[in-house]
């Protein structure tokens, strides 16, 4: 890919990681973010199976190991607090309910923005605003800065990717409600947890905490099933306002942490979809991670696909000699049955989540605390953990040119 000018929009995840790759095989890559600077903000993420080997590969997985979070393990309790069933993350091979390898979203975007810093080009505090796919590359319009013409242009943008809404149309067209809302926040910790996360579920809504930076403080996060219903993205305080209404009445320390919405440093709230498209490219235009394929946090996977969708994306441009189109193709052709089958899970997993009825959160509980009796391995997350590890990674090494 030597002198092949990429335009990479989202300074996330999926964009960085991307950078990194493109860069080993020589392109002239360009990040552009909208936020001022990096987004560091953000609770955490997991890498699991073949996400964990496209770490390895990058040569960061040191820094990763570091800069994990020190998620022990799980418990369901009742209302009382009581634990009645629990899972550690050192069991099945890391790819459990808890990840073995657990991270704070800020803390992995600042790594694969440091392993990118002098190979990439980055962009804040900009937009694109319109695409012209022409026969000589792509003329890209900016918010702010002068028109410049890309050989290709990759959305990892995100779910309401503008990329994705520029070249195949609003959201609405393309993405798939799970019946499920999510929202997480930062708190203090409270509750006295160490390395330990507590998950409390009542009938169609589940409130629970993770002791994060070194105990000090808590993710606090609440789920609820309900049908899709309108809401401004840009409205924290009525999205703070739902959370709370939702959450009314639940028993355990659902209270306590709803106390802490209003002076929470961070706060997000999304409903769990997935981007459902025929195509992840059209022309000289593509998309990666949750703008191209976002499984929705219900699939346990969501940093791992990107993570390996930037792996692959990379390496096939850099196989298809120059001819991008190709090579984007050749990235759908390789990527999109696993994926595929990682959308599947998260549309299954919601029931695991948040149970829909009293029935359903005594089985789950019941289910985790026969594991822990016997000796049952792998049995009970036998499809999960064969998901995180059902890709195999190509090699891409013959196509590097330079090494960060």
């Amino acid at each position: 890919m030597t002198g092949i000018k990429t335009l990479i929009s989202g300074a996330g995840i999926a964009g960085p990681a991307l950078a990194f790759w493109l860069a080993r095989y020589g392109a002239e890559v360009t990040v552009i973010e909208s936020a001022p600077a990096r987004r560091t903000g953000g609770q955490l993420i997991d890498i699991r199976g073949c996400g964990r080997d496209v770490i390895t590969r990058a040569g960061l997985a040191e820094a990763v190991a570091t800069a994990r979070t020190g998620a022990d393990g799980l418990s369901f309790v009742n209302a009382h607090g009581r634990r009645h069933a629990s899972v550690r993350a050192d069991g099945f091979g890391g790819d459990g309910p808890v990840a073995e390898t657990e991270i704070l979203r800020g803390a992995l975007v600042d790594i694969l923005h440091d392993a990118t810093d002098h190979t990439a080009a980055y962009l804040f505090g900009d937009r694109i605003r319109a695409l012209d796919d022409r026969p000589d590359g792509v003329h890209v319009t900016f918010e702010k800065a002068a028109p410049r013409r890309f050989d290709i242009v990759i959305g990892a943008d995100g779910l309401h990717s503008g990329v994705r809404g520029l070249t195949f149309g609003p959201d609405h067209t393309q993405l798939r409600h799970l019946g499920h809302y999510l929202s997480f926040w930062t708190a203090p910790n409270t509750l006295g947890l160490r390395d330990w996360t507590e998950v409390y579920s009542e009938p169609g809504r589940t409130v629970g905490a993770r002791a994060v930076n070194r105990n000090t403080q808590l993710m606090a996060f609440f789920s609820f099933r309900s049908a899709p219903f309108r809401h401004d993205p840009r409205d924290t305080g009525a999205l703070k306002a739902v959370v709370r209404s939702r959450a009314a009445g639940m028993r355990w320390s659902a209270d306590e942490l709803i106390d802490h919405l209003d002076d929470t440093p961070d706060f997000y709230f999304d409903a769990c979809s997935q981007v459902a498209l025929p195509h992840w490219s059209s022309g000289r235009i593509g998309l990666v991670g949750d703008a191209a394929f976002c499984a929705s946090p219900l699939s346990g996977h969501g940093t791992t696909i990107a993570l390996v969708g930037a792996y692959v994306l990379a390496g096939e441009l850099a196989k298809s000699a120059g001819d991008v189109v190709a090579g984007l193709r050749a990235y759908e052709e390789r990527l999109r049955p696993w994926i595929t089958r990682v959308q599947r899970f998260g549309q299954g997993n919601g029931g695991a989540m948040t149970p829909r009825t009293s029935a359903g959160v005594a089985f789950r509980s019941g289910m985790v605390a026969l594991q822990e009796r016997l000796p049952l391995g792998d049995l009970l997350l036998r499809d999960q953990i064969r998901l995180s590890n059902g890709f195999t990674l190509p090699d891409y090494t013959p196509y590097e040119r330079t090494r960060p």
